[in-house]
């Protein structure tokens, strides 16, 4: 069985078995109301109340001076290329929100990679609150012995390394998602070599576990999710520690970002020397990486399963002060803070099966500037 199809019938199960509690409520119109509609340009930022229901501000496509005449070739796109859910919010209001299928706004769906985001700001949360500083040793929160180098190689390892996808372990094994000891070996000194090695991403959730002595889900629940009306959790699979939530929730986690870390006056992150790291250049090795986060409008770019490099914008269809998440199966989570946008994207792969980037962001953002004109 691939890879992504193991992910596809667990995201099914998933569906399934999730709680109502843990889900945003699925109202129809006449059962919730319609939410307002904004008929002028706001100039603030909206945050959606956390109540879960289905309330969330709206502006429509007519009132920002946008193409509507060019709507129906974004959804014939997307529809035929495998989305699920396509949200487009100006300002933390909604502009675009379509379901495809049976797929409907409460229903919950894989970030893949995209939830990489996620572990990025808890870090810096964990940092914050001082249970932890990047620049630690990763054998610090995991002991030693957690992999299959010797004591003073494991030693060389920081968080940072991990955040930058730098650590230098063994990406020639064959399967990189493995954290097994004998899959956990030295090829490369730290920060010398960049690769999309998703085993060290994934014991990332365990140096923050042990750093803040709790649950990887209870501290992600206090710490993000509760205080900006997320619902999802990780999900063990395999390996990896995927997340899955809806396409709002996500959404959610975008205006986060916008706002570098505040929400609606609650501070999430406070410490913008670690948000500005996060999402600006981390290494001199890929310039379009962060912590985590891929980033746009670089001079060159790495991508996964690729030793390569490759000149230009990851994305040039889109601002160069774009950041994002970017998943398997094309998993999207893209904000642009110049343009005040976030732009979300669930489904199966569009093409062929990716990590991360691929030529569907492009393409996406092509239709999404078309409509954009006035």
């Amino acid at each position: 069985m691939k890879f992504s199809q193991f992910f596809s019938l667990l995201a099914l199960l998933f569906f399934l078995i999730s709680c109502s509690s843990d889900s945003e409520t699925d109202l129809k119109p006449e059962q919730n109301g319609t939410p307002p509609v904004s008929t002028q340009i706001p100039t603030d930022t909206y945050f959606p109340p956390n109540a879960r229901t289905n309330e969330w501000e709206s502006i429509s496509l007519k009132t920002l001076g946008w193409n509507e005449g060019k709507l129906n070739n974004l959804y014939t796109f997307l529809d035929t290329n495998n989305t699920d859910a396509f949200i487009v919010l100006k300002d933390g209001r909604i502009v675009i929100e379509k379901y495809f299928g049976n797929f409907k706004s409460g229903d919950n769906h894989t970030w893949n990679s995209a939830g990489k985001n996620i572990t990025a700001m808890l870090a810096g949360i964990a940092q914050e609150e001082e249970h932890l500083n990047i620049t630690d040793a990763t054998s610090t929160y995991l002991g030693e012995g957690w992999s299959n180098m010797s004591l003073e190689q494991e030693l060389n390892i920081t968080i940072k390394d991990q955040l930058t996808m730098t650590t230098g372990l063994d990406y020639t094994v064959d399967d990189t998602f493995c954290t097994d000891l004998e899959c956990l070996s030295y090829l490369n000194n730290p920060s010398t070599f960049w690769y999309y090695h998703n085993a060290p991403y994934t014991l990332l959730d365990d140096v923050i576990a042990n750093a803040t002595e709790t649950d990887f889900n209870s501290y992600f629940s206090k710490k993000i999710k509760e205080p900006i009306g997320m619902q999802g959790m990780f999900i063990k699979v395999g390996y990896n520690n995927v997340f899955f939530s809806s396409a709002r929730s996500m959404a959610r986690f975008g205006i986060l970002n916008l706002n570098q870390g505040n929400w609606n006056g609650i501070s999430i992150l406070s410490d913008q020397t670690y948000f500005n790291a996060m999402t600006n250049t981390s290494q001199n090795i890929n310039l379009s990486y962060g912590y985590l986060y891929w980033l746009n409008g670089k001079n060159s770019f790495r991508l996964p399963n690729s030793v390569n490099e490759y000149k230009g914008s990851l994305i040039p269809n889109v601002p160069d002060d774009l950041y994002a998440g970017l998943g398997l199966n094309d998993q999207k989570l893209y904000m642009v803070p110049s343009l005040d946008l976030v732009v979300v994207r669930m489904g199966d792969a569009s093409n062929e099966e990716l990590l991360g980037p691929s030529s569907f962001d492009n393409e996406i953002w092509e239709l999404l500037n078309a409509i954009m004109k006035e």
